[in-house]
């Protein structure tokens, strides 16, 4: 009988300190709310923030070996087959370029074959040819 009363009492007591929280955190606008603040007020400034997908036209990344696809080496009409910059542009498409300039897009390839082979993203470009010299192209 007296375990059951003191599992209820702390119960009660838990539920009164999570109301507690929450009532702390109400006067916070919810990001849907109009007005001039609408984050958390210990959110990052805008200043500090990252892009997001829909701010960029895209991501590259170089590719230096072979590219294999389905089993097979993939080559330019030039004959080149390493030394790729590979793009994923924001339809999910995702573009190859060799070294000689061509770009193809490729149908094989989607964002998830990307994001399983690109690192994290280092730097933002505001042009492709900045890029492409970042990239060594």
């Amino acid at each position: 009988m007296f375990r059951r009363t003191r599992a209820e009492r702390d119960f009660r007591e838990a539920q009164r300190a999570g109301q507690a929280l929450l009532a702390m955190h109400t006067e916070w606008p919810l990001p849907d709310a109009p007005g001039p603040e609408t984050t958390a007020p210990d959110f990052l400034p805008p200043d500090f923030r990252a892009p997001v997908r829909r701010d960029v036209s895209g991501f590259m990344m170089r590719w230096d070996r072979p590219l294999v696809i389905d089993g097979d080496v993939h080559q330019c009409h030039c004959g080149a087959y390493r030394n790729w910059i590979v793009f994923n542009m924001r339809d999910d498409s995702v573009w190859l370029r060799c070294p000689a300039g061509h770009e193809t897009k490729e149908p094989r390839l989607d964002t998830a074959w990307y994001n399983r082979n690109s690192g994290p993203v280092d730097r933002f470009h505001p042009t492709l040819e900045e890029g492409l010299r970042h990239l060594g192209h």
